[in-house]
This record gives C-alpha cells, structure tokens and sequence, in this order.
C-alpha cells in the first residue's frame, strides 16, 4: 500500500474508534445554524484528522466540515488539499444504526486523487489511491480489491439510495427502470456499495456538499466506476464559492448510457 494512504487509513481508523466509544456511550447533541445536528463525535473526529493530516503533510490546506469556512479567493489557487467530513451520517449516528463513517480525501487539481471511507461500526475500511485500484479492508485482514458491478442487458438493476432524500425527482428517475432492486443506506457508504458491486447505480436529487462526495468517488473511480452531475461531466472541487453540490450520480458500469436516464427524468 502507498505509504501516504497507509497513514491516512491509520488515521481514519483512529478517528472512528474515538466516534465508537462516543457512541456506544451518552452524549450530548446541539443544533448548527442550519439546523443540522453535532455531536461531540464530530468534533472529537475532526480535531484527531486534522492534527494527524497536519503532522503528515504540513503544508497542506484542508477543508472539513467542521471547520470556519475558507473564503474562495484564498482557496481558489490550491492545486492540492484535503477534504474530509468527520462524521458522514450524524443522523445516522444519533439513530445508532451504524451506518456513519469517516471520509477523508485528497483533492488534486480539483479531482479526488486519494480516498478513504472508514465504517466504525462494522470496522471496515474503503480506500483507493489513483492509479492503483480501490480496496476493502475487513478489520486487520488482507485488504481485498474490489470492482464495480458490470451491468448487462436484462439485468435486474439495483439502486441504493439515501431513507432521508426521496424527493419526486428521484421517484421520477427510478420510474424509468421496468424492474429495480432498491436498497437503502445512509451516510457515504452508498458510494462503496457501488464500489463493490452490491449496486449498480447511487442516483441523488438533493443537495450535498463537496466533503461528502469526494472519497466516495474517488474509491468508485478506481473500483471501475463513475460520479457524474447532470450533464454528464464528472464532479469536480473547489471551482466556486459555494462547497454545495447539486444533482448526481454514481454508477457501477462506467459504460451504460446513464445519461439517458439522467436527462429523461
């Protein structure tokens, strides 16, 4: 394993022990202005990556969900960070249906060239490296390579999407497929599903942000698959002032017309 990435996936691990214990114990939850909910977990998880990416690369910027917002003028001439969401799935988290995770990528010129998605819960970690292929990893066991799902004519098609996000949109783009398999999952965790070929498709029609999507694609671009917005171009970071996210997909097969499905909405 790359050296960087073996030290990233040390460090998610041991940022989601510490969401484990927090977890498996009471604790407080607060509001955010937006109304989303924080717990100690979160931060507990931000502060551990943060001086754990700070002690392997110092002179790198890194965005997370936790931390002030970096205006994009500043940010706007980086050609390499990180960015990572501390605690994908707080909701999850506050349910303990254990379907949160850790997610920390590296962000070169605007496209996530390291991935990894951690799962406290289960213990089992998701990380890709570009070039090199995307993995999963069962506790301490050899990690695995895992590939994306080819998708074939007549093929029962399995989409996993979000319980919180069933806008008509979505109703509307899983109306066109005559027969779906439908699976449902919170947090990052759809993106590896994809990944290793448990679906076929992870469509959303809600907002989200860019911390939210960048390891998750990254690990499904190297397990054979893609992430692509509405027009079909693949997602890409840091290009505005906005971190907010509309409209994508994430599929398996890389070389089924999703488009089509995209646009026929």
């Amino acid at each position: 394993m790359n050296s960087l990435l073996n030290e990233v996936v040390s460090l998610a691990k041991k940022a989601g022990n510490q969401v484990l214990n927090i977890y498996q114990n009471d604790f407080k939850v607060e509001y955010k202005i937006d109304k989303s909910p924080i717990t100690v977990a979160d931060l507990a998880s931000h502060h551990c990556i943060c001086q754990g990416l700070r002690r392997l690369t110092p002179d790198l910027p890194i965005i997370s969900e936790e931390s002030k917002p970096i205006v994009y003028q500043k940010r706007q001439t980086w050609e390499k960070y990180w960015l990572i969401d501390p605690l994908d799935g707080t909701k999850e988290f506050l349910e303990k249906n254990g379907e949160f995770t850790i997610n920390i990528a590296l962000i070169e010129q605007n496209k996530p060239s390291l991935g990894v998605i951690f799962v406290p819960y289960t213990n089992i970690c998701y990380f890709a490296r570009k070039g090199s292929g995307a993995y999963k990893q069962i506790g301490q066991t050899q990690p695995k390579i895992i590939r994306s799902r080819v998708w074939k004519e007549k093929q029962l098609i399995t989409a996993v999407v979000s319980r919180r996000h069933g806008r008509e949109e979505l109703k509307n783009f899983l109306a066109q497929f005559s027969s779906l398999n439908l699976l449902f999952c919170g947090s990052a965790l759809k993106f590896c599903w994809v990944a290793e070929g448990l679906a076929d498709i992870y469509p959303r029609f809600s907002s989200t942000f860019e911390w939210d999507t960048a390891a998750g694609q990254c690990i499904l671009n190297e397990s054979g698959g893609l992430v692509i917005d509405n027009t079909g171009q693949e997602l890409q970071y840091n290009l505005s002032i906005s971190l907010q996210k509309a409209n994508f997909l994430a599929v398996g097969d890389k070389r089924h017309p999703w488009l089509h499905y995209l646009k026929s909405r």
